[in-house]
């Protein structure tokens, strides 16, 4: 197992933070920071922030593959927002208030959809016994039978009901109405999420998260791979990972069994893995495992 200099990471140059003129609102879940508008989505993926779709497509909605919103942040790429004031909680609202508004809306619509429906079943029922008055007009006689037809129809419009459970329901399977996330909106009064860094851990992360965007990388949560990131070269869609960050403090230990098992794992999946562990008020220092192979 050897540990070469990380030449790969030395190689590019911070980029200069900026701030961003456009405000992306966050709806917090408990403590997940989600984002549900399309320009929102577009701000963040231009910044180079990644995070993970959650939601079903409207059309498919139990398939797993292709995912549609909210998109769920990390904790490091919401940190990052907030301190480039690129992001701010999306104003509170009643939510007592507003279920019970959009529940008598729905309510109303649907009492005059029921209506309208009604009046058109009783016309189909209708046009139904005229048509069956002149096909019998031929064979049966004609005054008896006229007089019997016009007296169902008189019957018919005073005792027709509709059933509501063959009432017709408009499904929108087209686009998703969202309306909690107001499209239009003033420029949001900056709500940060306040989180406190209670562990020297977190904020490790948040430190080696924030150097390697710095230098132009893409990262995604490394959970599945034993790490704390996959760090890609380029946008995700187009590069696979080259390394799984393990995040450190510069006084932790770690068990020699555990560094040999995340080694073996990135050489398996063609990884490298790279022990990163920020220094106090300095740089990140980053430390390159490759498996080489048993003596």
């Amino acid at each position: 197992m050897e540990a070469p200099p990380c030449r790969q990471l030395g190689e590019l140059q911070p980029e200069q933070e900026r701030s961003s003129s456009a405000v992306v609102g966050l709806s917090l879940c408990d403590s997940a920071p989600l984002l549900w508008r399309i320009q929102d989505l577009k701000t963040v993926r231009s910044s180079g922030l990644v995070g993970a779709l959650l939601g079903a497509l409207p059309r498919t909605p139990r398939q797993n593959i292709r995912l549609g919103r909210p998109l769920l942040l990390l904790p490091e790429e919401e940190r990052l927002l907030r301190e480039r004031h690129s992001a701010a909680a999306l104003p509170a609202r009643n939510q007592d208030a507003v279920g019970t508004e959009l529940q008598q809306r729905y309510e109303e619509e649907e009492q005059r959809s029921y209506e309208e429906q009604s009046i058109l079943a009783l016309e189909d029922r209708r046009s139904a016994l005229l048509r069956a008055m002149t096909s019998s007009s031929g064979s049966e006689c004609g005054a008896g039978s006229d007089e019997a037809l016009q007296g169902r129809l008189l019957a018919l419009g005073q005792n027709f009901t509709f059933p509501r459970s063959a009432l017709a329901v408009q499904l929108s399977t087209a686009r998703a109405g969202l309306s909690h996330c107001q499209e239009a909106r003033a420029f949001l009064q900056a709500d940060w999420p306040i989180r406190e860094q209670d562990s020297p851990r977190r904020e490790a992360r948040y430190q080696v998260f924030r150097d390697l965007r710095g230098r132009g990388f893409f990262l995604t949560s490394a959970g599945k791979f034993g790490g704390d990131f996959l760090v890609y070269p380029g946008d995700p869609l187009r590069f696979h990972a080259h390394f799984i960050a393990v995040c450190l403090t510069l006084d932790e230990s770690i068990c020699m069994l555990d560094v040999l098992c995340v080694a073996r794992l990135g050489s398996n999946v063609k990884k490298t893995v790279l022990l990163c562990s920020p220094a106090p008020d300095g740089p990140v220092h980053y430390t390159s495992l490759q498996w080489s192979g048993m003596v």
